[in-house]
């Protein structure tokens, strides 16, 4: 596999991630994403649901409300993993790409995400969920490299795509460290079921050295973000 088409294809799908989080993560207006835009076969007159992507493109162009309407599209049917508040202020990413001339396929993805204890649910991906608490929203996702993102279950065995992104998405449901400290053991486990790599955000090895740069970003992040402590009330 030729580094410079994978390094293109993850970097369009770092935008593509972005895009689809404050798309399909932001609350719902009354009546809408139950709905999505009709779209007609030309010359044989049959329905056929448009794809996340195609969504994805309505919504910016600002199509959706103009077009038909017809069922509620699979993507929207399991609300496992969306995230209650669209709003985000940083985002981790790490990658699990194939080895050099290889691919990774749909079938293998579902397998190891099972084993790798993720749960399939919203947009079509897969999310890591607080045990007990799923209401609480995703710790963190994982989608394709590869437009439009998702793992449709109908087409999963003819899937196949050069890396799948690991992102989370702060603030999460948890502190920025604990969250951290459960996708990067997700990630080696989906590369070793895989016989992939893992990489980092620059599309580079992911070393012991960044690593440790992540977890002094992630401590960091956290005590921003930490609780004002609680003031005494001063005693006469």
């Amino acid at each position: 596999m030729d580094s410079t088409v994978l390094r293109v294809g993850i970097a369009i799908a770092g935008v593509l991630l972005l895009v689809a989080i404050y798309i399909f993560g932001r609350p719902r207006k009354p009546g809408q994403g139950r709905r999505v835009a009709e779209r007609m076969e030309p010359g044989n007159g049959e329905r056929v649901e448009p794809t996340l992507g195609a969504q994805l493109e309505q919504e910016l162009a600002g199509e959706g409300a103009a077009q038909p309407e017809l069922d509620l599209d699979r993507a929207e049917q399991n609300d496992l993993g969306r995230r209650g508040d669209a709003s985000f202020e940083k985002i981790v990413t790490l990658y699990v790409a194939a080895r050099a001339g290889s691919a990774l396929r749909g079938s293998d993805i579902v397998v190891a995400a099972e084993k790798a204890g993720l749960t399939y649910g919203h947009m079509q991906i897969f999310h890591r969920l607080v045990e007990g608490h799923p209401e609480r929203g995703p710790v963190f996702s994982v989608a394709s490299i590869m437009k439009p993102g998702s793992f449709d279950m109908a087409t999963i065995q003819e899937l196949e795509t050069p890396a799948i992104a690991f992102f989370l998405t702060l603030p999460a449901p948890m502190t920025a460290l604990d969250a951290w400290e459960k996708m990067l053991p997700t990630a080696q486990r989906m590369a070793e079921l895989l016989d992939g790599v893992v990489l980092d955000e620059q599309r580079n090895a992911l070393g012991r050295q960044r690593i440790a740069h992540i977890r002094d970003e992630l401590r960091g992040y956290d005590r921003q973000h930490e609780a004002p402590p609680l003031t005494k009330p001063a005693r006469w």
